[in-house]
């Protein structure tokens, strides 16, 4: 019998039989590899650095995201109308106060002016008692750069200023950990 009408058989055989395997937990291709050589460099992997946008502090002091590059960060787009927002940020707080001087917390507020104004959002932190330092995105430059078209959206990014992993939707506290731990340094 040819390994052709074997393997027919075989898949019939499973077929009729009505069984159905479980999934195997699929795992990265193994590829080969040689070591380099003395003239050849180990290949690098690639980095994706943090774009730059230009945001407002409180006091109306114009900062740059690259400003806080050499401390990891935590970047949150947020507006005080938003649900899922909210829902997040006690979690964001405790982990600010948890973390205060070993990471930045950049909690930017997508002020347009229109559906949110700097005395709203600026009203709803100190009602609600948050520590973290609030940025406001009064030109939406942060928003265009990131193509923030949904929030909450959160990106983790380590001290160099490389962008390690995000979160489009919002997140409990156990995800910000596991972001945080992806960025900070033992």
């Amino acid at each position: 019998m040819s390994k052709r009408i074997l393997l027919l058989l075989m898949i019939a055989a499973v077929l009729l039989s009505g069984c159905a395997a479980e999934p195997r937990e699929t795992l990265p291709p193994v590829t080969q590899t040689q070591a380099p050589t003395e003239t050849e460099a180990p290949e690098e992997e690639e980095k994706t650095y943090a774009p730059d946008f230009t945001m407002v502090d409180a006091d109306g002091n114009e900062l740059k995201l690259s400003d806080f590059f050499g401390e990891p960060i935590v970047l949150n787009f947020w507006a005080s109308w938003c649900g899922p927002c909210k829902g997040e940020m006690p979690d964001f707080d405790e982990a600010y106060r948890n973390y205060e001087g070993e990471i930045q917390f950049l909690m930017v507020n997508l002020t347009d002016g229109s559906y949110e104004t700097l005395e709203g959002a600026k009203s709803f932190v100190e009602s609600s008692g948050y520590s973290f330092p609030v940025y406001y995105d009064t030109a939406s430059e942060a928003a265009i750069t990131y193509g923030v078209n949904s929030i909450p959206r959160t990106y983790f990014i380590d001290s160099e200023g490389v962008l390690l992993a995000y979160a489009a939707q919002a997140i409990d506290a156990a995800t910000l950990e596991q972001g945080i731990s992806m960025i900070i340094e033992e």
